[in-house]
């Protein structure tokens, strides 16, 4: 009776909501409610997200706008399926929306500002099914935070399908210098690791009990996580041809091992089947165990290595990682001096 009365509610607010804004003629504000309604069990349908999409289509001003409402949407709700709902738009936007539309969500997540999502507190006990979604609420801000935060570290949207590259990615690895390497694989490390936290609930099942709205956000998320795999490839297989070349240093050799362990321990959670992921865990074993023989060992955060019988130290690679304008500053390598 409770659910039912719920249920009743949030349709009478959708309504009550959008005639407001069809009376006011607030064409964007109309498009995002349609996209982010009350229903618990339903995805944003492809019509409302393409208007919502098209707000990008315009000026600056008014993908702006559009921006704006939406965030303003996702940080005062205390509904668990709006929240979704609105995660899913900010997700669209990374994958499909227009650079202008996407440069309103450029901020970086972690410095705060109007895009900052901060939803890990986000608590919706009206229903069962709505305390089941807080998780999933919780747990996609924190992916959607990850998945801006390596875009950023790596200079554009991981997966997005509308973006104009003009170099190869292997063209613009190879130009990077060995640390700048190492930090994009460690954002794609935070990305990918996220991802494998995915919640496991009943309602993202097969079975009677699945709810569309949570495999509508696990479709997008198996998206990432293939593209982030990818471009972790990308740059495995370029330290892999730089470790041929004895391009790297030992705190190098020993930040990439780190990273490799990492990266395997990821293994075990891929919530997706690729059809050339088995290479890529090979190329992934096969170039740890290759830089593994140097007998290096990692004890109360620090890097030990064991040569001619004295320990050398290397400072423990996470001091001193705060980004700044710098980070951004890129130069090309020296791979072939």
């Amino acid at each position: 009776m409770r659910k039912l009365k719920e249920v009743i509610i949030g349709i009478i607010k959708d309504k009550a909501s959008q005639s407001k804004a069809a009376i006011l003629s607030k064409r964007t504000t109309l498009s995002l409610l349609r996209a982010t309604t009350h229903d618990s069990f339903t995805p944003p349908t492809h019509k409302h997200l393409s208007t919502l999409l098209s707000s990008g289509d315009g000026s600056r001003a008014t993908a702006s706008t559009a921006v704006e409402l939406l965030m303003d949407r996702l940080q005062t709700t205390q509904n668990s399926a709006v929240a979704l709902k609105c995660l899913i738009a900010v997700h669209h936007i990374i994958k499909h929306g227009t650079f202008i539309l996407r440069d309103q969500l450029s901020v970086y997540p972690y410095t705060g500002g109007r895009n900052y999502l901060n939803l890990s507190n986000f608590r919706d006990k009206t229903t069962p099914v709505s305390w089941e979604l807080s998780f999933w609420v919780r747990w996609y801000a924190q992916h959607i935070e990850n998945l801006l935060c390596a875009s950023r570290t790596l200079g554009f949207y991981i997966g997005a399908t509308t973006q104009v590259v003009p170099e190869t990615k292997e063209e613009r690895v190879s130009g990077l210098t060995n640390s700048d390497l190492l930090r994009e694989i460690d954002s794609l490390l935070v990305l990918v690791e996220g991802i494998g936290k995915i919640p496991n609930s009943a309602y993202s099942n097969e079975g009677n009990n699945k709810n569309k709205l949570v495999v509508e956000i696990v479709g997008l998320v198996e998206e990432d996580w293939v593209a982030a795999l990818s471009e972790v490839w990308v740059r495995v297989n370029e330290f892999r041809e730089r470790e041929r070349l004895v391009c790297l240093g030992f705190g190098e050799r020993v930040e990439l091992v780190y990273a490799l362990k990492r990266l395997e321990e990821c293994r075990e959670r891929s919530i997706v089947e690729v059809a050339w992921e088995r290479k890529f865990w090979d190329l992934v074993r096969e170039l740890k165990e290759k830089i593994g023989k140097m007998e290096v060992y990692r004890e109360d955060e620090k890097v030990w290595k064991k040569v001619a019988g004295q320990r050398k130290t290397e400072s423990d690679r996470f001091a001193g990682r705060v980004l700044n304008s710098v980070d951004f500053i890129r130069f090309p390598s020296a791979r072939f001096l």
